[in-house]
């Protein structure tokens, strides 16, 4: 599969008793699609995957695969407590069509190098399907260091793409001078997009595609194609939104932002819990704020990029 563009890493939508909406979901799935996102990405940590069942996540890749009908590739995050458990979902996203996986730390225990290896390639020898390892030390306490990605590649014919979100936008250049052209790189922190395209990323796996998915492809696009200025522009723009994949409520920021757009509500699952008060209030204002001064010149500005780069 193609693992070059934008590709939001969806939200799992609830419905009023915290059921997975499936409706919902492949309403969003088929949006995002049209909007100009190459792929979906589901599973993940902003789709609240380590509060939702084995079950649940079958039927969720079950319905994405479905609703995007051979349009773009469906990728299944895979985590999981135990390495048993992380190779039988990735097993089970292979059956159900799923294009690619999206490979992450497991759960809670903050292993070596010698134990995450081991885990990350029972995940890769399980499957045949291209994968994507997930590095995320701020969030899981686990880094893959640019040798440690190269061991990898070096062993692994599967391992295809790196979603990069270590908050160390140099990490891109590093991963592309040990493994040249064999993986594609992504990266995976929404207000670093356009650091890292210069420094050779060619994906972005993003938070607040979910929100504003034309925006967001018509950013990487700009950034992609070296319109500095106009891309410049429209970062400046979106980076308050950008910034909210960042800090430790990003699920709930960007669902509070799906909602404020008219996409879903802003429901989660326990132990998250929905903003209130003041919280709340100072984020509704920093999305309206963002929202109200839409630059409709820019819109025009980043269409013909994002043609010309088959965005």
């Amino acid at each position: 599969m193609d693992w070059k563009g934008v590709m939001p890493a969806i939200t799992t939508f609830f419905d009023e008793t915290y059921r997975v909406d499936h409706t919902r979901i492949e309403r969003h799935c088929r949006w995002l699609l049209s909007e100009g996102c190459t792929g979906i990405i589901a599973l993940g940590t902003l789709g609240e995957g380590a509060t939702l069942t084995f079950d649940e996540k079958l039927e969720i890749l079950r319905t994405c695969v479905h609703s995007v009908e051979g349009r773009g590739p469906v990728v299944a995050g895979i985590s999981s407590l135990s390495t048993s458990g992380a190779v039988e979902l990735a097993r089970a996203a292979a059956d159900l069509g799923c294009q690619g996986l999206m490979i992450l730390p497991p759960y809670v225990y903050q292993g070596d190098w010698r134990e995450m290896k081991t885990h990350v390639a029972a995940v890769l020898d399980a499957v045949r399907i291209s994968c994507m390892l997930y590095n995320n030390p701020v969030a899981y306490g686990t880094d893959f260091l640019p040798a440690y990605v190269q061991e990898l590649v070096d062993e692994h014919e599967n391992l295809r793409a790196v979603k990069e979100s270590s908050m160390d936008v140099r990490r891109v250049a590093a991963i592309r001078a040990l493994v040249g052209d064999r993986l594609e790189l992504s990266i995976g922190v929404d207000d670093l997009v356009v650091e890292a395209v210069a420094v050779g990323a060619s994906g972005w796996v993003s938070g607040l595609a979910n929100v504003l998915p034309r925006e967001s492809v018509n950013l990487f696009a700009l950034a992609l194609n070296g319109e500095r200025e106009k891309a410049l522009d429209l970062y400046r723009w979106f980076l308050p939104l950008l910034r909210m994949d960042t800090v430790t409520k990003f699920v709930q920021l960007i669902k509070l932002a799906q909602s404020e757009v008219g996409i879903g509500s802003s429901r989660v699952r326990p132990p998250l819990l929905e903003l209130v008060g003041t919280e709340l209030q100072e984020a509704r204002n920093t999305i309206n704020h963002v929202l109200r001064n839409r630059l409709g010149v820019i819109d025009e500005l980043t269409m013909s990029a994002a043609k010309r780069t088959g965005t």
